[in-house]
Order: C-alpha cells, then sequence, then structure tokens
C-alpha cells in the first residue's frame, strides 16, 4: 500500500528555490537534498514533501519535456491556513521573498480567503482559509 507521496518540480537554481521557500515558513529536509541538483521542502503540519530538482535531471527521470510555466501550468499547489491573518501574513513572505502574487488576498464564495502566487520557476500555488461553518449546505 502507498504510504506517502512526493511531488517532483522542475526548478531552474535549486539554492534560489530553496532561498524562496525558506523565506515563505517551508522547511528544508537536507537529508533529502542534494546540493545543487536537488532539494526536499516540507510543506505543511503532515510535512508533504516537495522534491525540487534541478531542470535537466528531472527531465533524465521523467524522459519527457518540461512544461513551459511561461506558456501554461499544470496544476496549482493549494495548502491550508488556519486564519485570514496567516494567509495575509503568507502573502507578505511571498512579496518580500520575490514571488508574483497573481491574485491578491480576498473573499471568495463567502467562505474561503485566500490569494495566489508564483513562485522563481513559475510554478502557482495557493494559499486558503476555509471558515467551513459558512460553507452553504446542499
Amino acid at each position: 500500500m502507498t504510504k506517502e507521496l512526493w511531488i517532483n518540480l522542475p526548478v531552474a537554481d535549486v539554492n534560489k528555490s530553496k532561498a524562496f521557500f525558506s523565506k515563505i515558513g517551508f522547511s528544508i529536509n537536507e537529508q533529502h537534498s542534494n546540493g545543487d541538483t536537488s532539494a526536499c521542502i516540507l510543506v505543511g503540519t503532515k510535512k508533504i514533501a516537495v522534491m525540487l530538482f534541478k531542470e535537466d535531471q528531472l527531465k533524465q527521470f521523467i524522459q519527457h519535456e518540461i512544461a513551459d510555466t511561461r506558456k501554461g501550468n499544470e496544476v496549482i499547489f493549494s495548502f491550508d491556513a488556519e486564519s485570514k491573518e496567516e494567509v495575509d501574513d503568507m502573502a507578505k513572505k511571498v512579496s518580500d521573498a520575490g514571488g508574483i502574487i497573481f491574485s491578491h488576498p480576498a473573499e471568495m464564495q463567502g467562505w474561503m480567503y485566500g490569494f495566489a502566487f508564483i513562485d522563481p520557476d513559475g510554478h502557482r500555488w495557493n494559499a486558503l482559509y476555509m471558515d467551513m461553518s459558512k460553507m452553504k449546505k446542499q
């Protein structure tokens, strides 16, 4: 049975990406990092592993072309926040770290509050606070 999931992302500069994700509050698992070629960032209290691989290395693993994030994205990575204030704090950290906020913190659908950003390699991320008590019942 599957026990864990690792998300693998191509990056142009592993050290630049590590610095960015550290600045916004994600932790680095040095045990699963390898100098300039790969790094492991841990997201959330469940410590979801996102592996950052130098583009040419990931291309060898997947035996396929790397998507050009200037032209499109296949996924958006979403993570939760404990409060609206945490969303606002994360947005400030992302901006200070050099990320691009493409959707500023705002209310959505009456029960969510969040923002979305682009990391240094063009991958899109979304931070959300969800007040389930305000979600419409169907």
